[in-house]
């Protein structure tokens, strides 16, 4: 098994939106905690977590898919 290749940053923000675009956060949901703690900052985001940027399941699944 080969280790998941790093996301950009830039991708990894414009990913974050399309999940957030196609399924608006819900109440206590994982992206609704992420963008309240974040303040909408993106180095604070689940998405930042260096030096790949694969903190968010949703941004790596949908990187993933794209990606193949």
């Amino acid at each position: 098994m080969t280790a998941p290749e790093p996301i950009p940053m830039e991708v990894a923000i414009r990913l974050c939106q399309e999940v957030r675009d196609e399924r608006p956060p819900r109440l206590f949901s994982q992206c609704w905690g992420c963008l309240r703690a974040s303040k909408g900052e993106p180095t604070r985001m689940c998405i930042h977590r260096p030096p790949d940027n694969r903190g968010c399941g949703f941004v790596n699944r949908r990187f993933d898919a794209t990606a193949r």
